[in-house]
């Protein structure tokens, strides 16, 4: 598996949103739950809309720990979500970001994979994109917003800072900056 890189460009988030909004809007939703609570794509596809809908917070089961978790979901996101509830005219039990092949169904992760990837490429992002950019894209903000690696690595559930710094590409970035003056 390639490795793949947070959107570091906030023009560039900008113009994926939009793509994804125009292509499809549970692409969008998609986009949203994954870049602004840091949610893996198979959490993601099982989040059903009595899950969220009109919730402050998201009460659900990590599928790679099986750990409980519950994360806030902040005013922006509910109001996202209602208008698409609304317009979608998704009931209490359809998933949120449903299949279009089977009635009841989730959208695949290799869906979601080739759905992100068109939509980057089509944005000019250039370095590799996966199902995981939405979650180290959230990662990556949540750090440069708050630097609270600790926080991140709860929100996570990494075992250690340095390995939250690597996921978000953090280190990448301070190596980088560290070299690009220096000279003996």
């Amino acid at each position: 598996m390639n490795k793949v890189e947070p959107i570091r460009n906030q023009e560039k988030i900008e113009e994926i949103k939009a793509y994804l909004k125009n292509w499809n809007e549970k692409y969008y939703m998609m986009w949203l739950l994954g870049s602004n609570i840091g949610l893996r794509v198979s959490d993601i596809m099982k989040i059903k809309v009595d899950d969220i809908a009109e919730k402050d917070h998201l009460l659900f089961r990590d599928e790679k720990t099986n750990k409980e978790h519950r994360l806030p979901v902040n005013r922006h996101l509910r109001r996202e979500i209602a208008d698409y509830i609304e317009k979608e005219q998704l009931k209490p039990e359809d998933y949120i970001v449903p299949s279009q092949k089977g009635i009841g169904q989730p959208l695949s992760r290799s869906q979601a994979y080739y759905v992100l990837n068109v939509a980057a490429t089509a944005c000019g992002v250039t370095d590799p994109v996966g199902t995981h950019t939405m979650r180290k894209t959230f990662g990556y903000w949540h750090y440069r917003q708050h630097k609270d690696v600790a926080l991140l690595q709860q929100i996570f559930g990494h075992s250690s800072p340095s390995i939250t710094l690597r996921y978000i590409g953090i280190n990448d970035d301070i190596i980088e900056k560290s070299l690009e003056d220096f000279y003996i």
